[in-house]
C-alpha cells in the first residue's frame, strides 16, 4: 500500500529502524563523563564570578551583621525608597539594622527594592534559584526594579541538578508549585536588536552571601 500523507511516510521509516536496528556507532564514548568543564576555582567564586558576568552585584558578607552595614550604605548611596521584604528571617535582619521597609501587600503597587532569600545558589551559572516555598510569594521575585537576594554560602551547590536533588530533599512532599532560576537581571533585545533592561523583571540583581562555611 502507499502511503498517501507524509505522517504515513514518517511512521513507515520509524518502523523500519525500529525493526532494523544498528549497532552503536559510538562504542568509545563514555556518557558518563562530566559534560561540563570542571570548575577553577571553590564554588563561591566561580558563583561570584559567573553572578558578575551575567550584569549582577555580588557583596560578600562576614556575617548577618556585615548585611545590615553594607546594605544601608547602598541604600544610602543609591537613594532607594519603597523597600519590600515578607521573609521573617530578613525582616529580623532589617528590623535589627534599622533598615526602613514594608511588609504590607496594599504597598506592594509602589515597590522600587524587593528583598528575598533563595533555595540555591548555582554555581555553574551564577543562577539563583528561587520557589514559591520562600514564602515571599511569587511576584517579589519579578515586580521590583530592584531585586535583593541575601543568601549563605552554604546554600551554593556545583550543578542545576545538585539544586534539584536538594530541592527534593528541603520539601520532600510538600514540593513547590513554581520553582525558578534567575541568571542576572531581566533584559531582552527583541524588540529592534536593542537591549533592554528591566523588561520582564527587576533590572538591577544583588546577592548578599554570608559567609556561614
Amino acid at each position: 500500500m502507499k502511503e498517501s500523507t507524509s505522517k504515513e511516510k514518517v511512521l513507515k521509516k520509524v518502523r523500519n529502524a525500529l525493526l532494523n536496528k544498528l549497532e552503536n556507532p559510538f562504542k568509545d564514548v563514555d556518557f558518563s563523563s562530566p559534560v561540563f568543564y570542571p570548575q577553577e576555582e571553590g564554588p563561591e567564586v566561580e558563583f561570584a564570578t559567573k553572578l558578575v558576568e551575567s550584569g549582577g552585584t555580588f557583596i560578600y558578607c562576614s556575617n548577618e551583621n556585615d548585611v545590615g552595614v553594607q546594605l544601608n550604605s547602598l541604600i544610602e548611596n543609591e537613594s532607594w525608597t519603597n523597600i519590600h521584604c515578607t521573609d521573617k528571617n530578613i525582616s529580623g535582619l532589617l528590623d535589627n539594622s534599622k533598615i526602613i521597609y514594608s511588609n504590607s501587600q496594599k504597598d506592594f503597587s509602589s515597590i522600587q527594592v524587593g528583598i528575598t532569600p533563595c533555595d540555591f545558589l548555582v554555581s555553574r551559572f551564577g543562577s539563583i534559584m528561587v520557589s514559591s516555598g520562600l514564602g515571599s510569594g511569587r511576584r517579589l521575585f519579578v515586580y521590583p526594579e530592584i531585586h535583593i537576594v541575601v543568601a549563605k554560602a552554604s546554600q551554593v551547590v556545583l550543578e542545576l541538578k545538585d539544586a534539584i536533588i536538594g530541592m527534593r530533599k528541603k520539601y520532600s512532599n510538600n514540593f513547590p508549585s513554581q520553582i525558578t532560576t534567575i541568571t542576572g537581571p531581566s533584559r531582552t533585545a527583541d524588540i529592534e536588536k536593542t537591549l533592554v533592561m528591566g523588561a520582564h523583571g527587576p533590572r538591577s540583581l544583588y546577592v548578599f552571601m554570608i559567609d556561614d562555611m
